[in-house]
């Protein structure tokens, strides 16, 4: 078990391999466990580093925490790449860890060599998807006041993941995840993330975009949107989870650390 300060918070995270720096941000309600056996296939590739978020798992949460924003979590994700001199790292961030990711190489470009985004989902990004959102988020509200933060927190895991999933998910991860349910609601009440298409226009670093078939349209939608924004990115839409195992993934990854970088690439 390693612990660093970052800030105002102690993170949990976790370092497999050595090499390249590989950092992967968790998303909604996970944790540096919930990577599983995809670890030891990046580890083979590098230094890979897993952590749990503020007020996830069991990196410190705030008291009281009711309020955070993608923006805090990215200073920590800074924070945390320099405490461990991690840097220029290969970020993997999946649902609202791809919104991180993204912040961060906006307002800290120097730290990150590219991105992989797992079902990134936007939902600023079309009218359709932050209409989708405000409902979402609602029935999350209105389920929490019922009750309770594990009720609002289930509320969203089944809306998002759907019934079928969400009920085939082991009782253990299950379990940690609606116990995460103080940090689901402050990133909910946190509002979603907008990122600055100028810039995003402006990113000349290495980027995959993964969707799954299996998600809400207006999440394969958005990512749409955002591999045309991002010059040279490229999305690829897959069956089953958007995992960082995927051939897709690995192979992206390869070809980074085989230094096969698209020429027009920012790489320091």
């Amino acid at each position: 078990m390693s612990e660093l300060r970052v800030r105002d918070v102690t993170l949990y995270y976790e370092e497999h391999g050595a090499g390249t720096p590989i950092l992967c941000i968790h998303g909604t309600g996970g944790s540096a466990g919930g990577w599983g056996g995809a670890l030891d296939e990046l580890a083979a590739r590098g230094r890979t580093i897993a952590y749990d978020r503020r007020g996830h798992g069991r990196s410190e949460r705030p008291e009281p925490y009711e309020l955070t924003s993608v923006e805090e979590h990215a200073d920590d994700a800074a924070g945390l790449l320099r405490g461990l001199h991690a840097t220029h790292a290969v970020v993997i961030g999946r649902g609202y860890g791809a919104e991180i990711a993204l912040d961060l190489v906006e307002r800290y470009p120097g730290l990150v060599r590219a991105l992989i985004l797992l079902e990134p989902a936007i939902l600023t990004l079309t009218a359709e998807a932050h209409s989708w959102e405000g409902a979402l988020v609602d029935g999350v509200v209105l389920a929490a006041g019922a009750g309770g933060p594990a009720a609002g927190a289930e509320s969203y895991y089944r809306r998002v993941l759907r019934d079928e999933e969400w009920d085939e998910l082991p009782e253990e991860l299950r379990s940690t995840m609606l116990g995460n349910a103080p940090a689901v609601l402050a990133e909910l009440k946190g509002g979603p993330s907008r990122p600055d298409e100028g810039a995003l226009a402006q990113l000349h670093k290495p980027v995959l975009i993964v969707s799954s078939a299996d998600s809400p349209p207006v999440f394969r939608a958005v990512d749409e949107v955002l591999a045309d924004l991002v010059p040279g990115a490229v999305h690829e839409v897959v069956l089953g989870p958007a995992g960082p195992a995927l051939p897709e993934v690995l192979g992206f990854l390869d070809g980074l650390l085989d230094g096969r970088d698209q020429p027009g690439y920012e790489n320091a």
